[in-house]
């Protein structure tokens, strides 16, 4: 399952993800996985989560933010849940339309049992269609 958070700076995006991780860390029976952008969320993500910097793992492009994902999940069976905060800083300023893209190839290559959540700084009126599914 995927799941799009949706809306401009200041919108509590990022407190829905934290509050998600947190929760999640402390059901999950596998591993959490929580990619950031810059290291910002030491402090609020449990220990029990692996947060990872996206920066650090030299992505900037939505096409290595999606071939990092897809090595996530092929590299550890057990993952059941994976948070990407601030996706768009992530893919690098990447056009809305190469998000779009990597959000349906994230769909068609990522197992229906992990659950995926990013949240995205971008109106939802902004959204393209295609997307809207994942609201």
């Amino acid at each position: 399952m995927i799941k799009l958070i949706v809306g401009l700076k200041g919108t509590g995006k990022t407190k829905t993800l934290i509050a998600d991780v947190n929760k999640a860390s402390e059901e999950s029976k596998g591993c959490v996985v929580c990619i950031e952008f810059g290291r910002k969320l030491n402090y609020e993500i449990k220990p029990q989560a692996r947060l990872i910097d996206a920066l650090e793992s030299g992505i900037d492009s939505a096409a290595a933010l999606y071939g990092f994902v897809c090595g996530i999940c092929a590299g550890n069976y057990d993952v059941t849940d994976i948070f990407i905060d601030s996706a768009l800083k992530a893919c690098n300023g990447d056009t809305v339309a190469e998000f779009e893209k990597f959000m349906l190839s994230i769909e068609e290559a990522i197992d229906s049992k992990i659950n995926i959540v990013i949240p995205a700084s971008i109106e939802e009126s902004a959204l393209p269609e295609s997307l809207k599914k994942f609201l």
